[in-house]
């Protein structure tokens, strides 16, 4: 299922703005929803606001249910209590259109009618595909994840022998197939659990084999222990192999990377410089950040999920954001993103077509527009063109009017060896601020 279009008559404080999450006229892919969407605009234009109305209605259509009899199908669940003001979104998913609002739904222009008294029929549930949303909220670091990530993976195991694995999280979904979880600094526990239980059961096989090969009196035979361990690799691959070769280039860029050898954590991060094993809680907050909404992509099925990100740049370093959409595109390939950034770095990742700027009118409403800039285009194009940002501070400014007066003084100076002096005075200056 993906987003096609967003209609908000009235939500929190926006009114009257509308959003269309489909290809152009003359794209391939005409019609169809965007892969990829990022909205613009400055602190309370209503960015994560938006995310948090896709949650809603999402979470929502998770638990709505209907009923088919011969004659019509009617709407015979559907908790609205999360939604607020008067929103119209559209969705494409594998049967058709479906169009929601707070007290109704339609799907291919047919609405469902409410569920008169004593009608019979068969019970389903509205969306059959089976929704998958992950939202990682700005704040995703939680102690309470830090904690599970500090730890052995041999005592997560026994924590999670008390709890039944993968048994449920906020939403009640348990499977990669069907789910909608949300990572913020309230994430439950189980999530994380369930998310690690393949690195888990790994290290617990692995455990397992040492053990054995111990009361074989294997461990003093180097060759022998080598023979059976790549026997063993044979059959068990080490999940954490995938995500290090997806993760490793950009963690490289910060001087670190996964450790395939180390088992004293379940995600072990070696630095490169000294080869040390850092501990999840000695990271940097942008890395931990990113080690968090990263990791989960690659634990579920996300074909067909929608994944929203709030302002995935923070506390990131302008290298890594240029790169960082691509990074999830490459753990997600088949999932829609919806991202909500302050970034000229990660907004440039993005087609003209797919950002969608949130800005104050005259009026002081909020209103949006497209995008300009090309994909890629360089960052202070970005701030000028997109950003309506003029991002010369004082000191720049003065520097600006500097050299246009030079260039005017050049224009009018008659000596040569004056004009030969100011020539290079303003070259000087045009390198110094790439002018």
């Amino acid at each position: 299922m993906k987003i096609k279009k967003l209609n908000i008559k009235s939500y929190r404080h926006l009114e009257d703005v509308n959003f269309d999450f489909t290809y152009p006229e003359g794209h391939k892919k005409e019609g169809l929803p965007l892969d990829k969407i990022c909205i613009i605009g400055q602190s309370a234009t209503g960015k994560t606001g938006i995310l948090e109305l896709f949650k809603d209605n999402i979470s929502s259509l998770s638990k709505a249910k209907i009923l088919g009899n011969t004659s019509n199908t009617y709407l015979l669940q559907y908790d609205n209590s999360l939604l607020d003001g008067n929103v119209q979104i559209e969705y494409l998913c594998h049967d058709g259109n479906l169009i929601t609002e707070k007290n109704k739904i339609s799907k291919n222009g047919t609405e469902f009618q409410d569920l008169p008294s004593e009608v019979s029929g068969t019970e389903s549930m509205l969306i059959q595909e089976g929704l998958k949303l992950l939202y990682f909220n700005a704040d995703i670091i939680s102690k309470e994840t830090i904690d599970i990530l500090n730890q052995n993976p041999l005592d997560i195991l026994s924590v999670m022998s008390d709890k039944r694995q993968g048994n449920s999280n906020a939403n009640g979904h348990s499977h990669n197939s069907e789910y909608i979880y949300e990572f913020s600094q309230a994430v439950n526990v189980e999530v994380w659990l369930l998310l690690l239980s393949k690195i888990l059961n790994y290290r617990k096989a692995f455990t397992q084999l040492m053990s054995e090969l111990i009361n074989k009196g294997v461990i003093g035979d180097l060759n022998r222990l080598n023979k059976e361990y790549i026997n063993w690799s044979k059959v068990h691959e080490n999940p954490l192999s995938a995500f290090a070769e997806a993760i490793n280039p950009v963690l490289d860029k910060l001087g670190l990377e996964v450790d395939l050898v180390n088992t004293e954590y379940t995600v072990p991060i070696r630095s490169k410089i000294t080869g040390d094993i850092i501990s999840i809680s000695n990271l940097s907050t942008g890395t931990k950040g990113l080690l968090l909404s990263l990791f989960p992509l690659m634990q579920l099925n996300t074909d067909n999920a929608i994944i929203l990100l709030d302002e995935p740049e923070r506390s990131l370093f302008p290298d890594i954001q240029i790169d960082l959409m691509s990074y999830y595109q490459k753990l997600a390939p088949n999932a829609q993103f919806i991202t909500a950034t302050h970034s000229p770095f990660i907004a440039a990742a993005f087609e003209p077509e797919e950002r969608f700027i949130l800005y104050f009118d005259a009026d002081g409403k909020v209103a949006v527009r497209k995008g300009e800039s090309p994909i890629g285009d360089d960052p202070n194009d970005m701030l000028m063109n997109d950003f309506k940002v003029k991002y010369y501070n004082e000191f720049g400014k003065e520097a600006y009017k500097k050299y246009l007066d030079l260039k005017r003084r050049i224009m009018q100076e008659k000596d040569q060896d004056k004009k030969n002096e100011l020539l290079i005075e303003l070259t000087k200056l045009g390198d110094k601020y790439n002018f």
